[in-house]
Protein backbone atom coordinates (compact mmCIF):
# COMPACT_ATOMS: atom_id res chain seq x y z
CA UNK A 1 0.00 0.00 0.00
CA UNK A 2 2.74 1.99 0.72
CA UNK A 3 4.28 1.89 -2.25
CA UNK A 4 1.56 2.60 -4.25
CA UNK A 5 0.87 6.13 -2.23
CA UNK A 6 4.40 6.79 -3.06
CA UNK A 7 4.44 5.89 -6.79
CA UNK A 8 0.98 7.99 -6.90
CA UNK A 9 2.39 10.79 -5.09
CA UNK A 10 5.83 10.76 -7.47
CA UNK A 11 3.10 10.34 -10.98
CA UNK A 12 1.55 13.72 -9.52
CA UNK A 13 5.22 15.58 -8.60
CA UNK A 14 6.47 14.81 -12.12
CA UNK A 15 3.47 16.12 -13.45
CA UNK A 16 3.37 18.90 -12.06
CA UNK A 17 7.20 19.32 -13.21
CA UNK A 18 6.19 18.68 -16.88
CA UNK A 19 3.23 20.93 -16.37
CA UNK A 20 5.56 23.84 -14.88
CA UNK A 21 8.65 23.06 -17.59
CA UNK A 22 6.07 23.28 -20.60
CA UNK A 23 4.25 26.62 -19.38
CA UNK A 24 7.75 28.16 -18.87
CA UNK A 25 9.17 26.98 -22.61
CA UNK A 26 5.65 28.91 -23.94
CA UNK A 27 6.40 32.06 -21.71
CA UNK A 28 9.70 32.09 -23.59
CA UNK A 29 9.37 30.64 -26.69
CA UNK A 30 9.08 32.85 -29.91
CA UNK A 31 5.19 32.43 -30.68
CA UNK A 32 3.68 32.04 -34.17
CA UNK A 33 1.89 35.89 -33.85
CA UNK A 34 4.04 38.18 -32.64
CA UNK A 35 1.09 39.93 -31.08
CA UNK A 36 1.30 37.13 -28.51
CA UNK A 37 4.36 38.18 -27.10
CA UNK A 38 3.71 41.95 -27.09
CA UNK A 39 0.20 41.26 -25.20
CA UNK A 40 2.28 38.39 -22.59
CA UNK A 41 4.75 41.35 -22.26
CA UNK A 42 2.09 43.68 -21.59
CA UNK A 43 0.47 41.53 -19.19
CA UNK A 44 3.41 40.94 -17.24
CA UNK A 45 4.75 45.14 -16.91
CA UNK A 46 1.06 45.78 -15.61
CA UNK A 47 1.41 43.05 -13.05
CA UNK A 48 5.19 45.06 -12.37
CA UNK A 49 3.77 48.12 -12.59
CA UNK A 50 1.12 47.48 -9.85
CA UNK A 51 3.47 45.31 -7.76
CA UNK A 52 5.76 48.29 -7.54
CA UNK A 53 3.47 50.80 -6.87
CA UNK A 54 2.03 48.53 -3.80
CA UNK A 55 5.88 48.02 -2.73
CA UNK A 56 6.68 52.18 -2.67
CA UNK A 57 3.93 52.49 -0.92
CA UNK A 58 3.61 50.69 1.59
CA UNK A 59 7.71 51.53 2.50
CA UNK A 60 6.13 55.29 2.82
CA UNK A 61 2.98 54.22 5.48
CA UNK A 62 6.12 52.27 7.23
CA UNK A 63 8.85 54.97 6.56
CA UNK A 64 6.09 57.83 8.11
CA UNK A 65 5.25 55.49 11.20
CA UNK A 66 8.96 54.78 11.87
CA UNK A 67 9.23 58.32 11.87
CA UNK A 68 6.20 59.21 13.58
CA UNK A 69 7.48 56.55 16.52
CA UNK A 70 10.84 58.20 16.36
CA UNK A 71 9.10 61.41 17.58
CA UNK A 72 6.70 60.11 19.93
CA UNK A 73 10.31 58.40 21.76
CA UNK A 74 11.81 61.50 22.65
CA UNK A 75 8.92 62.26 24.70
CA UNK A 76 7.37 58.76 25.87
CA UNK A 77 8.93 56.45 28.15
CA UNK A 78 9.47 52.68 27.33
CA UNK A 79 6.66 51.87 30.11
CA UNK A 80 3.98 53.97 31.53
CA UNK A 81 2.32 52.74 34.55
CA UNK A 82 -1.06 54.65 35.22
CA UNK A 83 -4.38 53.09 37.71
CA UNK A 84 -7.15 51.63 36.28
CA UNK A 85 -9.79 53.46 37.78
CA UNK A 86 -8.82 56.64 39.94
CA UNK A 87 -6.45 59.35 39.09
CA UNK A 88 -3.08 58.95 41.69
CA UNK A 89 -1.80 56.63 43.75
CA UNK A 90 1.13 56.41 46.35
CA UNK A 91 4.25 55.44 44.83
CA UNK A 92 5.97 54.79 48.17
CA UNK A 93 4.03 51.12 48.24
CA UNK A 94 6.44 48.08 48.60
CA UNK A 95 5.53 47.60 44.87
CA UNK A 96 6.79 50.45 43.68
CA UNK A 97 9.81 50.57 46.25
CA UNK A 98 10.71 46.72 44.76
CA UNK A 99 10.26 48.30 40.51
CA UNK A 100 12.40 51.36 41.63
CA UNK A 101 15.23 48.81 42.85
CA UNK A 102 15.20 46.62 40.10
CA UNK A 103 17.87 45.88 37.74
CA UNK A 104 16.29 46.05 34.87
CA UNK A 105 14.81 49.76 35.04
CA UNK A 106 17.44 52.47 34.31
CA UNK A 107 15.47 55.02 35.24
CA UNK A 108 12.30 55.61 37.51
CA UNK A 109 10.51 59.13 36.48
CA UNK A 110 7.06 60.00 38.95
CA UNK A 111 4.63 62.00 37.44
CA UNK A 112 1.76 64.25 38.45
CA UNK A 113 -0.69 65.40 35.74
CA UNK A 114 -3.04 67.80 35.74
CA UNK A 115 -5.47 70.41 33.71
CA UNK A 116 -4.63 74.51 34.42
CA UNK A 117 -5.11 77.28 33.28
CA UNK A 118 -1.53 79.28 31.73
CA UNK A 119 -1.79 83.40 31.85
CA UNK A 120 0.82 84.93 30.52
CA UNK A 121 0.31 89.06 29.99
CA UNK A 122 -2.81 89.63 29.14
CA UNK A 123 -3.37 86.23 27.16
CA UNK A 124 -5.01 83.14 28.43
CA UNK A 125 -5.34 79.87 28.19
CA UNK A 126 -5.61 75.98 29.13
CA UNK A 127 -3.25 73.73 29.38
CA UNK A 128 -2.02 70.11 30.82
CA UNK A 129 0.81 70.15 33.50
CA UNK A 130 3.08 67.90 33.66
CA UNK A 131 5.63 67.99 36.36
CA UNK A 132 8.17 65.50 36.36
CA UNK A 133 10.73 64.43 38.32
CA UNK A 134 14.94 65.12 38.02
CA UNK A 135 15.33 61.84 35.84
CA UNK A 136 12.70 62.86 33.12
CA UNK A 137 15.86 64.11 31.22
CA UNK A 138 17.85 61.29 31.27
CA UNK A 139 15.00 58.92 30.59
CA UNK A 140 13.51 60.94 27.50
CA UNK A 141 15.70 62.52 24.48
CA UNK A 142 13.68 65.65 25.65
CA UNK A 143 16.92 67.63 24.38
CA UNK A 144 16.53 66.44 21.21
CA UNK A 145 13.25 67.85 20.56
CA UNK A 146 14.28 71.04 22.19
CA UNK A 147 13.13 74.42 19.86
CA UNK A 148 14.43 77.08 21.97
CA UNK A 149 16.61 77.30 25.03
CA UNK A 150 17.40 74.78 27.54
CA UNK A 151 15.31 72.08 29.36
CA UNK A 152 15.78 73.51 32.93
CA UNK A 153 12.81 73.18 35.88
CA UNK A 154 14.96 74.15 38.42
CA UNK A 155 17.74 76.64 38.41
CA UNK A 156 19.05 76.67 42.26
CA UNK A 157 16.71 80.32 42.71
CA UNK A 158 13.44 80.24 40.40
CA UNK A 159 11.06 76.87 39.55
CA UNK A 160 10.84 76.96 35.83
CA UNK A 161 8.81 75.83 32.96
CA UNK A 162 9.34 74.16 29.38
CA UNK A 163 5.97 74.29 27.11
CA UNK A 164 5.30 73.14 23.97
CA UNK A 165 5.64 74.90 21.25
CA UNK A 166 1.80 75.62 20.07
CA UNK A 167 1.50 77.07 23.84
CA UNK A 168 4.32 79.23 23.52
CA UNK A 169 2.82 80.95 19.99
CA UNK A 170 -0.54 81.02 21.68
CA UNK A 171 0.58 83.39 24.56
CA UNK A 172 3.43 84.95 22.64
CA UNK A 173 6.35 83.02 25.20
CA UNK A 174 9.78 82.71 24.64
CA UNK A 175 12.58 81.35 26.47
CA UNK A 176 14.48 83.51 29.06
CA UNK A 177 11.41 86.38 28.62
CA UNK A 178 11.74 88.55 32.00
CA UNK A 179 7.83 88.26 32.71
CA UNK A 180 6.64 85.31 34.75
CA UNK A 181 4.71 82.60 33.59
CA UNK A 182 1.41 82.48 35.99
CA UNK A 183 -0.27 78.73 36.56
CA UNK A 184 -4.24 78.32 38.30
CA UNK A 185 -5.40 75.48 39.41
CA UNK A 186 -8.72 74.55 41.28
CA UNK A 187 -7.97 74.21 45.45
CA UNK A 188 -8.82 71.08 46.10
CA UNK A 189 -9.03 71.17 50.36
CA UNK A 190 -11.30 74.47 50.40
CA UNK A 191 -14.76 75.63 49.20
CA UNK A 192 -15.25 77.39 46.32
CA UNK A 193 -15.55 81.78 47.77
CA UNK A 194 -18.43 83.06 45.72
CA UNK A 195 -17.84 86.33 46.27
CA UNK A 196 -14.13 86.06 45.82
CA UNK A 197 -13.69 83.40 42.94
CA UNK A 198 -9.83 84.38 42.78
CA UNK A 199 -9.57 82.93 46.34
CA UNK A 200 -10.13 79.46 45.05
CA UNK A 201 -7.56 78.88 43.02
CA UNK A 202 -3.65 78.25 43.37
CA UNK A 203 -1.79 80.67 41.90
CA UNK A 204 2.09 80.00 41.21
CA UNK A 205 4.46 81.85 39.00
CA UNK A 206 7.09 80.61 36.77
CA UNK A 207 9.84 81.30 34.27
CA UNK A 208 10.24 79.37 30.64
CA UNK A 209 13.30 78.56 30.32
CA UNK A 210 12.91 76.43 26.98
CA UNK A 211 10.60 75.63 24.31
CA UNK A 212 9.90 71.72 23.39
CA UNK A 213 8.48 70.71 19.63
CA UNK A 214 7.10 66.91 18.92
CA UNK A 215 6.03 68.06 15.81
CA UNK A 216 2.83 66.30 17.53
CA UNK A 217 -0.20 68.38 18.27
CA UNK A 218 -1.51 66.76 21.19
CA UNK A 219 1.77 67.77 22.46
CA UNK A 220 2.66 70.78 21.23
CA UNK A 221 -0.32 72.97 21.62
CA UNK A 222 -1.28 71.36 25.25
CA UNK A 223 1.57 70.38 27.23
CA UNK A 224 3.77 72.29 29.84
CA UNK A 225 6.57 70.48 32.23
CA UNK A 226 7.47 71.51 35.12
CA UNK A 227 8.96 70.29 37.86
CA UNK A 228 6.50 67.75 40.44
CA UNK A 229 7.39 69.74 43.46
CA UNK A 230 5.92 72.74 41.81
CA UNK A 231 2.94 70.37 40.12
CA UNK A 232 2.60 68.62 43.69
CA UNK A 233 2.14 72.34 45.42
CA UNK A 234 -0.10 73.67 42.97
CA UNK A 235 -2.27 70.45 42.87
CA UNK A 236 -1.85 70.35 46.61
CA UNK A 237 -0.65 66.50 46.25
CA UNK A 238 0.97 64.59 49.16
CA UNK A 239 5.16 64.13 48.51
CA UNK A 240 4.62 60.57 47.48
CA UNK A 241 1.62 61.15 45.38
CA UNK A 242 1.52 60.94 41.64
CA UNK A 243 -0.67 59.97 38.53
CA UNK A 244 1.61 58.13 36.76
CA UNK A 245 5.17 56.50 36.75
CA UNK A 246 7.50 56.70 33.60
CA UNK A 247 10.57 53.66 33.22
CA UNK A 248 13.07 53.75 30.85
CA UNK A 249 14.70 50.18 30.62
CA UNK A 250 18.14 48.82 30.66
CA UNK A 251 19.59 48.11 27.77
CA UNK A 252 19.00 44.24 26.59
CA UNK A 253 16.09 44.35 28.54
CA UNK A 254 12.94 43.58 26.14
CA UNK A 255 9.99 45.35 26.90
CA UNK A 256 7.38 43.19 26.28
CA UNK A 257 8.24 40.43 29.08
CA UNK A 258 9.22 42.95 31.26
CA UNK A 259 5.77 44.99 30.73
CA UNK A 260 4.16 41.32 31.63
CA UNK A 261 6.08 40.51 34.43
CA UNK A 262 5.35 44.10 36.32
CA UNK A 263 1.49 43.35 35.66
CA UNK A 264 1.30 40.38 37.22
CA UNK A 265 3.46 42.03 40.03
CA UNK A 266 1.31 45.56 40.11
CA UNK A 267 -2.33 43.38 39.62
CA UNK A 268 -5.30 44.14 38.07
CA UNK A 269 -5.49 47.46 39.64
CA UNK A 270 -2.42 49.29 37.46
CA UNK A 271 -2.30 49.51 33.66
CA UNK A 272 1.51 49.21 32.20
CA UNK A 273 1.40 50.08 28.63
CA UNK A 274 4.31 50.50 26.27
CA UNK A 275 5.31 53.26 23.74
CA UNK A 276 2.55 51.52 20.89
CA UNK A 277 -0.54 51.57 23.59
CA UNK A 278 0.57 55.17 25.11
CA UNK A 279 -0.21 56.17 21.83
CA UNK A 280 -2.55 52.86 20.35
CA UNK A 281 -5.44 55.14 18.79
CA UNK A 282 -2.85 57.41 16.68
CA UNK A 283 -1.31 54.30 15.47
CA UNK A 284 -4.26 52.13 14.73
CA UNK A 285 -5.41 54.80 12.90
CA UNK A 286 -2.39 54.55 10.33
CA UNK A 287 -2.50 50.84 10.46
CA UNK A 288 -6.20 51.21 9.13
CA UNK A 289 -4.63 53.80 6.55
CA UNK A 290 -2.08 51.72 5.71
CA UNK A 291 -4.24 48.45 4.90
CA UNK A 292 -7.37 50.34 3.07
CA UNK A 293 -4.65 52.00 0.70
CA UNK A 294 -3.36 48.22 0.31
CA UNK A 295 -7.07 46.98 -0.35
CA UNK A 296 -7.34 49.89 -3.06
CA UNK A 297 -4.28 48.98 -4.99
CA UNK A 298 -4.94 45.56 -4.62
CA UNK A 299 -7.41 46.02 -6.43
CA UNK A 300 -6.60 48.20 -9.28
CA UNK A 301 -3.60 45.44 -9.96
CA UNK A 302 -6.28 43.01 -9.48
CA UNK A 303 -7.70 44.84 -12.57
CA UNK A 304 -4.12 45.13 -14.75
CA UNK A 305 -3.82 40.85 -13.74
CA UNK A 306 -7.14 40.96 -15.81
CA UNK A 307 -4.38 41.19 -18.97
CA UNK A 308 -3.85 37.64 -18.43
CA UNK A 309 -7.18 36.33 -19.28
CA UNK A 310 -6.28 37.97 -22.91
CA UNK A 311 -2.90 36.49 -23.49
CA UNK A 312 -3.79 33.07 -22.44
CA UNK A 313 -6.77 33.18 -24.48
CA UNK A 314 -4.83 34.23 -27.10
CA UNK A 315 -2.14 31.59 -26.28
CA UNK A 316 -4.62 28.48 -25.98
CA UNK A 317 -5.45 29.65 -29.53
CA UNK A 318 -2.21 29.52 -31.11
CA UNK A 319 -1.47 26.23 -29.60
CA UNK A 320 -4.45 24.00 -30.59
CA UNK A 321 -1.83 21.52 -32.17
CA UNK A 322 0.41 21.44 -29.54
CA UNK A 323 -2.82 20.77 -27.43
CA UNK A 324 -3.83 18.19 -29.85
CA UNK A 325 -0.33 16.60 -29.64
CA UNK A 326 -0.16 16.53 -26.23
CA UNK A 327 -3.52 14.68 -25.69
CA UNK A 328 -2.67 11.83 -28.70
CA UNK A 329 0.71 11.59 -26.39
CA UNK A 330 -1.69 10.62 -23.71
CA UNK A 331 -2.04 13.73 -21.69
CA UNK A 332 -5.14 13.85 -19.60
CA UNK A 333 -7.13 16.91 -19.21
CA UNK A 334 -5.81 17.85 -15.96
CA UNK A 335 -2.58 18.31 -17.58
CA UNK A 336 -3.32 20.37 -20.22
CA UNK A 337 -4.94 22.47 -17.71
CA UNK A 338 -2.32 22.86 -15.30
CA UNK A 339 0.32 23.67 -18.08
CA UNK A 340 -2.00 27.29 -18.98
CA UNK A 341 -2.31 28.09 -15.20
CA UNK A 342 1.24 27.81 -14.91
CA UNK A 343 1.21 29.87 -17.37
CA UNK A 344 -0.77 32.74 -16.17
CA UNK A 345 1.14 32.01 -12.85
CA UNK A 346 4.65 32.83 -14.12
CA UNK A 347 3.05 35.59 -16.12
CA UNK A 348 2.06 37.27 -12.61
CA UNK A 349 5.37 35.59 -10.85
CA UNK A 350 7.32 37.53 -13.18
CA UNK A 351 5.61 40.74 -13.43
CA UNK A 352 5.59 40.33 -9.44
CA UNK A 353 9.23 39.57 -9.41
CA UNK A 354 9.99 42.62 -11.44
CA UNK A 355 8.27 44.90 -9.72
CA UNK A 356 9.29 43.93 -6.30
CA UNK A 357 12.60 44.23 -7.62
CA UNK A 358 11.93 47.53 -8.99
CA UNK A 359 9.64 49.14 -6.15
CA UNK A 360 12.74 48.00 -3.39
CA UNK A 361 15.32 50.01 -5.81
CA UNK A 362 13.30 52.67 -5.49
CA UNK A 363 12.99 53.06 -1.94
CA UNK A 364 16.58 52.54 -1.43
CA UNK A 365 17.20 55.44 -3.81
CA UNK A 366 14.35 57.51 -1.85
CA UNK A 367 15.86 56.49 1.61
CA UNK A 368 19.52 57.39 0.79
CA UNK A 369 19.11 60.69 -1.88
CA UNK A 370 15.80 61.48 -0.80
CA UNK A 371 14.60 62.43 -4.89
CA UNK A 372 10.69 62.77 -4.01
CA UNK A 373 10.74 66.11 -1.58
CA UNK A 374 8.10 67.24 0.37
CA UNK A 375 8.69 70.96 0.69
CA UNK A 376 8.66 73.49 3.24
CA UNK A 377 7.33 74.04 6.81
CA UNK A 378 7.59 69.55 7.31
CA UNK A 379 9.22 67.58 9.67
CA UNK A 380 11.49 65.87 7.16
CA UNK A 381 12.35 67.30 3.61
CA UNK A 382 11.58 63.90 1.31
CA UNK A 383 9.43 61.45 2.49
CA UNK A 384 10.27 58.82 4.57
CA UNK A 385 10.68 55.12 3.22
CA UNK A 386 11.32 51.87 5.46
CA UNK A 387 11.50 48.23 2.96
CA UNK A 388 9.74 45.78 5.13
CA UNK A 389 10.45 42.06 3.79
CA UNK A 390 7.19 40.68 5.70
CA UNK A 391 5.32 43.39 3.39
CA UNK A 392 7.04 42.53 -0.06
CA UNK A 393 6.11 38.85 0.54
CA UNK A 394 2.60 39.69 1.15
CA UNK A 395 2.66 41.58 -1.85
CA UNK A 396 3.91 38.69 -3.84
CA UNK A 397 1.35 36.38 -2.35
CA UNK A 398 -1.54 38.85 -3.21
CA UNK A 399 -0.27 39.15 -6.87
CA UNK A 400 0.49 35.05 -7.30
CA UNK A 401 -3.23 34.19 -5.70
CA UNK A 402 -4.34 36.91 -8.50
CA UNK A 403 -2.96 35.78 -10.97
CA UNK A 404 -3.90 32.04 -10.09
CA UNK A 405 -8.01 34.16 -9.83
CA UNK A 406 -6.97 35.72 -13.65
CA UNK A 407 -5.92 32.82 -15.14
CA UNK A 408 -8.55 30.39 -13.76
CA UNK A 409 -11.51 31.67 -15.98
CA UNK A 410 -9.95 31.89 -19.27
CA UNK A 411 -8.29 28.41 -19.34
CA UNK A 412 -12.27 26.80 -18.17
CA UNK A 413 -13.30 28.62 -20.80
CA UNK A 414 -11.45 27.77 -23.71
CA UNK A 415 -11.21 24.01 -22.50
CA UNK A 416 -14.91 23.93 -22.99
CA UNK A 417 -14.71 25.70 -25.85
CA UNK A 418 -12.25 23.00 -27.22
CA UNK A 419 -14.09 20.27 -26.28
CA UNK A 420 -11.69 19.54 -23.20
CA UNK A 421 -14.65 18.68 -20.84
CA UNK A 422 -13.40 15.87 -18.10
Amino acid sequence: MNNQNNTTSGGKLRGLSFSFRIARRYLFSKKSHNAINIISGISAGGVAVGTMALVCVLSVFNGFESLISNMFSAFDPDLKITLTHGKTFDVNSPEFNKLRKDKSVAYFTEVVEENALLRFKNKQMPATIKGVSKDFEKMTRIDSIMYDGSFILYDGAFQRAVPGVGVAGILGLGAHFVDPLYIYAPKRTSKINLLRPENSFNQLGTFVSGIFSVKQLQYDDHYVLVSIDLARDLFEYEKSTVSAVELKLAKGVEPDKFQKRIENQLGDGYQVKNRYEQQESFFKIMKIEKWITYLILSFILLIASFNVIGSLSMLIIDKKSDIETLRNLGANNGLIKRIFLFEGWLISGVGALAGIGLGAILCLLQEHFGLLKLGTGYVVDAYPVVTNALDMLLVFVTVLTMGFLAAYYPVRYIRSKENLSD
